[in-house]
Parts: C-alpha cells; sequence; structure tokens
C-alpha cells in the first residue's frame, strides 16, 4: 500500500496543506493499492502565486528559449516512457499496447509545439497597424483521467509555447501518472513555479476556475462540469477552452468495403475500453447492406480480448471504478427496457473473469436514434447499430445529437467521404482511418466544446492579440 502526499509548486515537492485523502483501486483486481493527499485553497493559493512570479520571465522569453524548454520536457517523458505506462495500465486500465502510444503522442506534442515555434510569427504587420501575440497569463489546465499523460502534455505543449505558467488540476485518480510526470518536470529542468501541479477532486478544480489571479482555462471532461466552467469563468471572464463529451457517429457508406470497415468502426467504437470522449459509439449502416455487417461486427467483437490491461494480447481492460462500471451496466439495462435487442455481450462480466470492472463488449441493434443509449455519453464498451436508408438519411441521424465532437466515415470513395464529411456537425472527421494527427485541431461543436486545441489553433487559443496603431513604423 502506497501513500503520493505531494504537489509541485515553485519547482518544489510539498506536502500539500489538504488533509482529505482519496483511495486509489486497482480497476483490474478491485484492490485498494494506495491513498493520495488532496491539495486544498491554500495549496492552490501558493501554486498560482508561484505561476504569476514565473509568468513574469516566460512572457518575455525569447521563443528559442521555449524551444529548448518543449524539447527537453519531451525528452524527460520518453525517457520515463516505461514508468507512464506502467501508470497508465495500473490506474485506469487503459491495454497496455494503447497506453504505449498514448505516452508517444504526449511526448510528440510537446516537440511538434517546439517545431511549431521555429516558424512562428508573434508580432506582424495588419494593414498600417503592427499585431503583438501576447501570452494570455497565468492558464489552469485541468484534466481527467482516461488519458491524463496525453492531456497535460498538449495543454502544456500550447501553454508553455505561449509563453504562459501553469497550474495543473489532474484528475486524483491519476496520482500515479502525475507522480512520474513531475519527476518529468523536475528532469527537464524547468524554472520555478513555471508549472505547478496540485492533486485534487472536483471541488479544487472549481476553486481554481473561480480563481481571480487564472486568466485561462483549458478544461478535458464532461459535459456538465464544462457548462459550470463556463457560469464560474464568467464572474472574471476568463478565456476558455473546453474538450467535453460525445457521442461520435460511424457512417459506413454503401459503398464501403466491409472487410476494412468492421475492424474501422471496431477500433473506433472500443478504443480505451470504451472511455473515449471520441469513441464512435453510434454505427450507422445501409439498411440494404445491414444484416451482413451486423454478422460481422458481432463475430468481431466476440473476438475482442477482454482482461487484464498488462497483457499484450488484450483489446479491452477494465471500467476506470466500481461506480463507473455500475453506470456502464445500468445502459445496458436500459437499453433493454427502451426496446433495444442485444446483438452481443449485456450485462455482466464476460466469462472467466470473476473480478475486475470488466464490461462485455456490447452491441445494441433495433435501436432508435431518440432512445437514449444513442443520444447520452456512456463511455464504455457499449455500441448502437443504426439502420439508415440512403445517405442524406445518415447524414441527418448523425447529426440528431447534441454532441458534435468527432466523426468517422467509412467509404470506397475517399472524395465522397470527404463530401459527406464536409456535411457532418463535428470538430474533427476520420475517413478510413483515424491517425493521432496532432498538428490539426482538435475541439467540438454543440455541447462537446468550446475552442479547439493542438498544432496553430491551440497555440493561439494561450495567445491575446494586441494591436500597435498609429506611428508604427521604424
Amino acid at each position: 500500500m502506497f501513500r503520493i502526499a505531494e504537489a509541485f509548486i515553485d519547482g518544489a515537492l510539498v506536502e500539500p496543506c489538504g488533509r482529505e485523502e482519496f483511495e486509489l483501486v486497482d480497476p483490474t483486481r478491485e484492490e485498494t493499492v494506495g491513498r493520495v493527499v488532496l491539495a486544498d485553497g491554500v495549496d492552490l493559493d501558493k501554486a498560482v502565486a508561484a505561476a504569476h512570479r514565473a509568468f513574469e520571465a516566460s512572457r518575455r522569453s525569447d521563443p528559442t528559449q521555449r524551444i529548448v524548454l518543449l524539447r527537453r520536457i519531451a525528452e524527460a517523458v520518453l525517457a520515463r516512457r516505461a514508468e507512464l505506462v506502467r501508470a497508465t495500465v495500473e490506474e485506469y486500465g487503459g491495454p497496455v499496447r494503447q497506453a504505449e502510444w498514448r505516452v508517444a503522442m504526449a511526448a510528440e506534442s510537446l516537440t511538434l509545439a517546439a517545431n511549431l515555434l521555429e516558424s512562428y510569427a508573434f508580432s506582424r504587420p495588419v494593414g498600417d497597424a503592427i499585431v503583438l501575440m501576447e501570452p494570455v497569463g497565468v492558464a489552469g489546465l485541468i484534466t481527467p483521467w482516461n488519458n491524463n499523460v496525453g492531456f497535460v502534455c498538449g495543454k502544456l505543449a500550447a501553454a508553455l509555447a505561449a509563453g504562459c505558467a501553469c497550474v495543473v488540476k489532474p484528475s486524483e485518480l491519476s496520482a500515479r501518472q502525475t507522480q512520474v510526470l513531475i519527476r518529468c518536470l523536475q528532469d527537464a529542468d524547468l524554472p520555478a513555479g513555471l508549472v505547478n501541479i496540485v492533486i485534487g477532486g472536483g471541488q479544487l478544480g472549481a476553486a481554481l476556475v473561480a480563481h481571480p489571479g487564472i486568466a485561462k482555462i483549458s478544461f478535458t471532461g464532461s459535459t456538465a462540469v464544462g457548462q459550470s466552467i463556463l457560469r464560474t469563468g464568467a464572474d472574471t471572464v476568463k478565456r476558455v477552452t473546453l474538450e467535453l463529451g460525445g457521442k461520435s457517429p460511424t457512417l459506413v457508406l454503401d459503398d464501403a468495403d466491409f472487410e476494412k470497415a468492421v475492424p474501422f468502426a471496431i477500433g473506433a467504437a472500443f478504443g480505451n475500453n470504451g472511455q473515449a470522449c471520441v469513441a464512435g459509439a453510434r454505427i450507422l449502416v445501409p439498411r440494404s447492406r445491414f444484416d451482413d455487417f451486423a454478422m460481422r461486427l458481432k463475430a468481431a467483437a466476440e473476438a475482442l480480448v477482454v482482461g487484464d490491461p498488462r497483457d499484450d494480447s488484450v483489446d479491452i481492460g477494465p471500467q476506470v471504478s466500481r461506480r463507473h462500471y455500475e453506470r456502464v451496466q445500468g445502459y445496458i439495462r436500459l437499453g433493454l427496457a427502451e426496446g433495444a435487442r442485444l446483438l452481443t455481450g449485456g450485462e455482466g462480466r464476460p466469462g472467466g473473469l470473476s473480478a475486475g470492472y470488466f464490461t462485455r463488449p456490447t452491441v445494441f441493434v433495433d435501436v432508435r436514434n431518440d432512445m437514449r443509449i444513442a443520444q447520452e455519453e456512456i463511455f464504455g464498451p457499449v455500441v448502437c447499430l443504426i439502420a439508415y436508408s440512403d445517405e442524406a438519411d445518415a447524414v441527418a441521424i448523425a447529426n440528431d445529437s447534441s454532441y458534435g465532437l468527432q466523426a468517422y466515415v467509412s467509404t470506397g470513395d475517399p472524395s465522397r467521404g470527404r463530401r459527406v464529411a464536409a456535411l457532418l456537425e463535428a470538430g474533427r472527421v476520420a475517413i478510413n482511418a483515424a491517425p493521432a494527427e496532432l498538428q490539426a485541431p482538435f475541439g467540438g461543436r454543440k455541447l462537446s466544446g468550446l475552442g479547439r486545441e493542438y498544432g496553430l489553433y491551440g497555440l493561439e487559443s494561450f495567445l491575446e492579440p494586441k494591436a500597435l496603431i498609429g506611428e508604427v513604423s521604424a
């Protein structure tokens, strides 16, 4: 049994002033493995004060200095790759193969931000004016448990590239990942106070959002919390980026090759144990080819290996907690109550597993798009298979959602895929493949969020334009 009792403030490890402790449970074995001491408002005030002191230097730093710093952090993350992968797997059950590329992606986001700075113009002529792009100030970064390493590094990459100082509030469920990330920041020899990390729950997150010393909030998490952040942030007119929930559609067009379309849909639906905001949880199939696709999807879902995520052969690990497991089970029961029919899966653990928060990969058919299982984010390995009549009907069903984060299109004709993608109300559309493109903008429409992350768009979300007018020529 271990105990984590540390915050990273002003360049040093300190014991939190908070006294509340959170129990850490291994979701694969349902065993309590440790506890983390949660930071409180006193810790937060110290972190914000340290960030403000560091910001006085970071705002005036040269981009070449930031490039060096970002690359040092990327190297430090890769140097501790094995530790980060192990913590990811043990904390929320992310399969080891997926955890490995998530850590690599985290480091890549830092490297790409450094590359972007090599050519980015922080001063540019606009008409007879000069526009300066200046860091917004001290940024508060709030990250979830389902890819903590990736989210923290992605947000830090943009914020530090812009010249901001940061206070990071990761999920308490990710305490071990956070502990390793702090070691990475120490290895990278950051200026004191440039990045401060306080581990805490919802109350600490709310205090960070309300803090008058925070100029910008970048949040990834649930739509409900995001809405609360918007309301609270209005009091101090904070700049806000919100990456929220999703109910992403996968459109299988009538010209799709099912040998390719089925694994594409499976990967989009069940990646990260279904615990992904971009999960393709609604699969739309032409009615004329529905039965063939359904049988292929059933076979592919039943071939997925569910088990200990430490095993390289495992495709799906457990849900993150008992509470979340029970929530997902509740949605499976709800689907049946709504009149949907199980194609495969259902309640309970897969056969052969007597412990762990494991959910059977579940596919529903006879689903109407107005059912709750088709409209609400389940965040587990549960998929709705929906028939459509023609392309226009498919687009209408896909857009009939309060979410708009990501969508997927499977087609034999990429030009047709691009045409259909242009009709979809989503921040991103993946056509026949879903690479982790960290230079393209990422974010949602409707209840899926506000603003964009990654690449140029992510960098500029941490910058404020200032116009110099009048006698501005040299």
